[in-house]
């Protein structure tokens, strides 16, 4: 008996009006699904900023997102183009979970639910955030996917594809070395060792060393930063990582398609036609358990589920073929969007902070933020309110100092920096930082006086140090959203120096730069 709802499915051209329908839809989701009381994200500030200062390599990501960046610049840096790219990402992620099925000749209910799995689940969360992630998690799916496209044809191209793809990953976040590691091991063991003895795949091998060596040269010229940057990621945030939440999140992460992912795990390990593809179960489990060992943030894995899902919805469809199984079909379907309801409530930030401290407070429930302390809302939510009354004030003090001569807008975090530099009116200046990438952009000037943008902390010294330089020093504006996790962050006009503060910066910057600096 034919499943009702996929018989107008049947032609080609049918499947390919509801996979532009999901297209669509990603990127309705995408913009619809953030309340515009909210600025952009912290750490968009900083990838947009790249654009400014294209290199081979930074400090905290490696290129491939200034590209972006450079091409959202061109079209004029608006928001709907900060917000277009991880929305086309997130589409394209579609596009490959449907061409996984079609590959193992799923019909049009399994095209169906593994369209509804991908698109209602935490993917589309990831989507409306304009940071590597969203590419992460295409590449992910694209590797698999021409690993199973080899696997099945044995066509020399997916495996030179296979090499970019790499390589373009590994270019966007080094996150996908995880991947590789878990799927090395993972071939070996699952039957596919004869893929790693082929000519081709030392082609792709080459083709993918050849497109990362300028990251590499790069690193190694900087004296691979990338190592200071994740010392002081495990220093600050991944020792608050607890292996519990990594796995709660894995289950929160998918909760309407939870029954799918484990249809996937289960098909392949006892469906007898996906045992040629039996490596992905294995680097699902190698690569979770370094995720595990390494005390990895729970997003990181998301990329791990989407090729789930596709396994998944071909054998839900073969499995509920037959007898009152076929009843199930309908209910696999509402699941998911029933489930992603009431979630869209809770994860993404279609609510006022005001509605949202309201809730809290009649709930009793706090967000764990990567401090390891408990707040009213999700960080993700803090990290997006504030920044357009920091980049006014800042403009505003600006305007209002008569000699602007080696005047310098010196900020505690990139946040601060990229958002000043994102939403100020006045072109004449640039806020500067030590902070990430910010501290291979500064450019060493005289400097007699600074607009300090200063982290608030409830501390009576925190006026020594580097403001006992200067003769004068005096509060000129905070910031007043109490929501914003910037909250209390003072502005100070720091004047007539006591000693050069040229030299002071340098040889905080060169300390800073040092193996030890972090």
């Amino acid at each position: 008996m034919e499943f009702p709802l996929s018989r107008n499915l049947n032609t080609p051209i049918n499947r390919n009006y509801l996979l532009f329908g999901f297209i669509l839809l990603k990127f309705v989701l995408t913009y619809a699904l953030i309340d515009p009381i909210y600025d952009l994200q912290r750490d968009e500030y900083l990838h947009l900023d790249q654009a400014n200062h294209l290199a081979w390599g930074y400090t905290s990501v490696p290129p491939f997102t200034s590209w972006v960046s450079w091409i959202i610049k061109a079209l004029g840096n608006s928001v709907f183009w900060v917000k277009f790219f991880p929305a086309l990402f997130g589409a394209l992620t579609t596009v490959l979970v449907w061409k996984i099925i079609e590959t193992l000749k799923g019909g049009s209910f399994a095209l169906l639910l593994g369209g509804i799995a991908i698109t209602f689940s935490v993917v589309s969360r990831v989507n409306i955030l304009y940071q590597p992630n969203s590419f992460d998690v295409l590449s992910w799916t694209l590797m698999n996917f021409l690993l199973i496209r080899d696997i099945s044809t044995g066509a020399a191209k997916w495996l030179w594809l296979l090499g970019v793809a790499f390589a373009l990953g590994f270019l966007n976040k080094y996150n996908v070395l995880f991947l590789l590691l878990g799927t090395l091991p993972a071939l070996l063991i699952s039957g596919q060792h004869k893929m790693l003895l082929k000519r081709d795949f030392y082609l792709a091998i080459g083709i993918a060393l050849i497109l990362i060596l300028p990251n590499l040269i790069w690193q190694y010229q900087h004296d691979f930063p990338v190592i200071r940057h994740m010392k002081e990621l495990s220093r600050t945030q991944l020792v608050n990582v607890r292996m519990s939440d990594y796995l709660i999140d894995q289950v929160l992460y998918f909760v309407g398609t939870l029954f799918v992912l484990i249809a996937g795990l289960v098909s392949l390990l006892r469906f007898k036609p996906f045992k040629q593809y039996r490596f992905v179960f294995f680097s699902f489990v190698f690569t979770t358990l370094l995720f595990l060992y390494f005390r990895a943030k729970s997003y990181y894995a998301i990329g791990l589920y989407p090729v789930l899902l596709s396994f998944g919805s071909v054998y839900l469809e073969q499995a509920l073929q037959k007898n009152w199984f076929k009843h199930l079909k309908h209910l696999c379907l509402l699941i998911p969007l029933l489930v992603f309801i009431p979630a869209v409530k809770e994860a993404f930030p279609i609510y006022k902070p005001e509605t949202l401290e309201q809730a809290a407070v009649r709930t009793g429930k706090m967000h764990r933020w990567e401090d390891g302390k408990e707040y009213i809302l999700r960080q993700d939510f803090a990290d997006m309110l504030g920044w357009k009354e920091l980049a006014r004030k800042v403009d505003s003090i600006y305007a209002s100092i008569p000699d602007k001569r080696s005047l310098l807008v010196f900020c505690d975090n990139y946040g601060q920096a990229g958002a000043i530099n994102y939403y100020k009116k006045n072109s004449a200046y640039r806020a500067h930082s030590f902070n990430a990438d910010y501290i291979n952009w500064y450019k060493s000037e005289p400097v007699i006086r600074i607009i300090r943008i200063k982290e608030y902390h409830d501390d009576p010294t925190r006026l020594q140090g580097e403001y006992a330089l200067f003769k004068q020093v005096y509060l000129a504006g905070q910031i007043d959203n109490k929501y914003a996790r910037e909250y209390k962050t003072e502005i100070y006009i720091l004047e007539q120096p006591k000693a050069d503060i040229r030299k002071f910066l340098e040889a905080e910057r060169e300390e800073l730069l040092k193996p030890d600096g972090f």
